[in-house]
């Protein structure tokens, strides 16, 4: 009544009626859900971006190095398939001495990585850096390490070998055809080897049969192995490579002036180079037989005294004086240090059981500092890995086994490049479980790195403590001794007397 307008209220079914508690907090939930998997695959993107970074510096040093040592009519051959072989080997090669360069840098950037983390824990800038990262980069090395040792050095090596089966055209294809045949025997013959020897070590049906998984069971079980050998090669070369590096720094640095007069070693240099020289112009003789070849070699090893003469005649009294015992002064501290920490290893070994190597499968960075002393304590750490892995690879280089492996500037053929490659890439990718069986850090292993089997075992892992500590401390004692011998009889002129000194023939 009264004439007023009353609007019509819609009907119920066009009404919008508010959510009930429930249906809000499923919305939350899945818009929780949704926001984690979001930040998860930022992260994982992240990750990626950071290691494929990593891995192209790495590639972009290794293939300088490498060109710098390739001989260089190898690529620049008329046959341009050749060329093209050779070009392809290479690039095998620089990736997997990358993933060589990323197993040293493996342990150490985990260690600097968790130290990092406890001094900066809520700092904005090295959010990227977590446990998940440091994993996935422990995975990528142990996965490329495999593909590397197991398919690309093989093909390269093959590769470079091959010419193609009979009757078949000529070309790059043809190569490839017969590398891809030689690598498939040679996977069912390493296949047969490995499963033999699991057969005889293992004599379980179970273990056996665990082998027909290639990736999870087979792979790591033939890394394992090969693990174990660039252990033992470690073994080898570290004390040998520790002695070695006295030698080595002592020729790099000037040596102080200890009893000795520059000035008359250098006219004898001198009046001797030019004697040979004469002799050299002047071959006419009645009576003497002269070799000339010897003669030369003579003289360049005259002349390569007399610039070292010349050297440490120009020297700075502080280079003199102080670069050289402060250099032998840090050799020793670093040897002794090592060999100290490994003595305390074997003995924790027989205290208590937590020091065995094992695996982590969490990466629990930034919790708790993995060395007693800090972060002092684990810049000490790294220190000590990066110099044992000097020394192993100085130590391979000098024994009489691979010396001829020994690459030369401009001068180092293909397939000797590869053998390189091979070699380092073992003695790299065994340097964490080296370093962690030693007793030389207390960060655990990841990933697959953790699950050698022979790890566990105590007896393996004492003796090999042990023979460490004695072989380091034997080849020590023995060179650092005759050095200093030699450098007093060097320094009275002991050397130049007509009777020769035991153990010191004359130059």
């Amino acid at each position: 009544g009264g004439g007023g307008f009353i609007p019509a209220r819609p009907p119920r079914a066009q009404r919008h009626p508010r959510p009930s508690h429930a249906e809000q907090s499923m919305e939350a939930a899945d818009y929780e859900v949704l926001s984690v998997r979001e930040q998860l695959f930022h992260e994982r993107v992240r990750e990626c971006i950071i290691s494929t970074l990593l891995f192209a510096t790495l590639y972009i040093l290794c293939h300088i190095a490498l060109t710098h040592f390739r001989k260089p009519a190898e690529f620049t051959t008329v046959d341009d398939e050749d060329a093209t072989v050779n070009k392809i080997a290479l690039e095998l090669c620089t990736f997997t001495l990358a993933v060589a360069l990323g197993a040293v840098l493996l342990l150490p950037f985990s260690i600097i990585s968790n130290e990092v983390l406890l001094s900066l824990p809520r700092n904005y800038y090295i959010q990227w850096l977590n446990g998940s990262l440091i994993h996935g980069l422990w995975n990528l090395v142990f996965l490329f390490s495999n593909l590397s040792l197991i398919f690309l050095m093989p093909f390269a090596y093959f590769f470079t070998e091959s010419e193609g089966f009979a009757g078949s055209r000529k070309g790059v294809l043809g190569r490839v055809y017969e590398t891809v045949v030689m690598l498939m025997l040679l996977t069912l013959l390493v296949l047969g080897m490995v499963w033999v020897a699991s057969a005889i070590v293992d004599n379980n049906k179970a273990s056996r049969e665990s082998l027909y998984d290639f990736w999870e069971y087979y792979l790591p079980y033939l890394y394992s192995c090969i693990s174990f050998l660039g252990v033992l090669l470690l073994l080898v070369c570290t004390p040998l490579g520790l002695a070695r590096m006295f030698s080595v720094t002592g020729k790099l640095l000037v040596k102080p002036r200890l009893l000795e007069d520059l000035e008359e070693q250098l006219y004898c240099s001198a009046f001797e180079e030019a004697a040979l020289t004469r002799r050299i112009c002047n071959p006419t003789s009645c009576w003497l037989h002269l070799d000339m070849e010897l003669l030369h070699r003579q003289v360049l090893a005259l002349q390569t005294q007399r610039v070292l003469l010349e050297k440490r005649r120009k020297a700075s009294a502080w280079q003199r004086n102080l670069g050289y015992p402060l250099a032998m002064l840090c050799l020793l501290v670093l040897t002794g240090l090592s060999v100290l920490i490994v003595a305390i290893h074997i003995l924790e070994l027989l205290i208590d059981e937590a020091a065995m190597p094992r695996g982590m499968q969490d990466a629990s960075l930034g919790q708790v500092s993995f060395s007693k002393l800090g972060s002092f304590g684990a810049v000490i750490q790294v220190v000590l890995i990066f110099y044992l892995m000097v020394s192993s690879v100085v130590g391979f280089y000098s024994s009489p086994l691979f010396r001829s492996l020994r690459p030369r500037w401009h001068d180092t053929a293909m397939t000797q490049i590869i053998g390189n490659c091979v070699c380092l890439l073992v003695l790299s990718s065994a340097l964490p479980v080296f370093s962690r069986t030693l007793g030389l850090t207390r960060f655990d292993l990841l990933g697959d790195f953790g699950r050698f089997n022979w790890l566990g075992n105590f007896y393996i892992v004492f003796l090999y403590n042990a023979a460490f500590a004695g072989l380091t401390t034997l080849c020590l004692v023995k060179t650092f001794t005759a050095a200093v011998r030699a450098e007093l009889i060097r320094a009275f002129g002991l050397d130049r007397l007509p009777l020769p000194v035991s153990g010191f023939p004359r130059a």
